[in-house]
């Protein structure tokens, strides 16, 4: 999977120049942020909640990160690195089985947001209002859509997948779908799939709208 990670040498988003990411400080900071978000909305906390949370003061707060939204920008950057790291060069060995192939991906994914749900469901409800978390998401969702239409693309190439949709928009509509799916699961906003189901409920759409089956060949 292209990775979405921030480019080596620059400050992640958000966060203040010259700080480490190894730093004690910044990590509880976002410990907090994530333990916060499973007990309330994104809205309901403050910067006073985070900075008591990490044991600093608010001055000191603000050293480490402007603002709350940055800090649900970093961790969002690192729910993501975590997905892309997790999905590795799946799409790369397509062809060895692209059943167990497509569902060890869609299951990695599920299992990088699902162990971040809190962040996820978060940035979700705050994408309407924050231009620049919906802008981060457009630029990981479009990695994302690239990949898996290069994905689709090499398999109609090799005859285990027919023509059909340009495999840009099917790449759209497939990822656009999952993050729906998942969300309802995670949030529990019905209709919603079972989260013991979600995986293969995702995986056996996307067979059918690639392969025009569930059981495509091997290489």
């Amino acid at each position: 999977m292209t990775s979405a990670r921030t480019p080596t040498g620059a400050v992640p988003r958000g966060r203040r120049a010259g700080r480490s990411t190894g730093d004690d400080r910044e990590t509880a900071i976002l410990a907090t942020a994530e333990r916060l978000l499973r007990e309330r909305p994104f809205g309901d906390i403050s910067i006073d909640d985070l900075a008591r949370g990490a044991g600093i003061s608010r001055p000191t707060f603000y050293f480490y990160f402007p603002s709350k939204d940055a800090v649900l920008l970093t961790l969002l950057d690192r729910v993501t690195e975590e997905a892309n790291a997790a999905a590795g060069d799946v799409l790369d060995r397509l062809a060895e089985d692209p059943r167990a192939r497509w569902r060890e991906l869609i299951a990695r994914f599920h299992a990088a947001f699902g162990g971040h749900r809190d962040v996820v469901l978060a940035c979700a409800q705050v994408r309407g209002t924050n231009a620049e978390v919906r802008r981060l998401w457009a630029e990981v969702l479009e990695r994302w859509v690239r990949a898996v239409q290069a994905a689709i693309e090499v398999e109609r190439a090799r005859g285990a997948a027919p023509d059909g949709l340009p495999a840009r928009d099917l790449a759209i509509a497939l990822n656009s779908m999952n993050e729906r799916v998942w969300y309802a699961t995670f949030a529990g906003d019905g209709p919603a799939v079972a989260e013991r189901d979600v995986v293969d409920v995702l995986l056996d759409v996307w067979l059918t709208a690639i392969y025009r089956t569930t059981t495509p060949p091997p290489g």
